[in-house]
């Protein structure tokens, strides 16, 4: 249920689920690269395509903290 609800929020984004949680990774000022690990080019093609859409409305912040954190 949590992979398909951050999924939702990805597809309205227009990103994959990975595309999105690299972004939501460097979307912090402090991280200057993230660690992937891929097995295929297209992999890699597909993960470097979130540099296109790292900012994040409050809204979708929000959405993604309460179905990470829920209790």
């Amino acid at each position: 249920k949590m992979i398909d609800s951050l999924n939702r929020i990805a597809v309205n984004r227009g990103q994959s689920l990975a595309q999105m949680a690299l972004a939501w990774v460097l979307r912090e000022g402090g991280v200057s690269s993230v660690l992937v690990g891929v097995s295929k080019v297209s992999q890699l093609e597909d993960n470097v395509r979130c540099i296109n859409n790292t900012s994040f409305t409050e809204e979708e912040l929000k959405k993604i903290d309460s179905i990470v954190f829920q209790d």
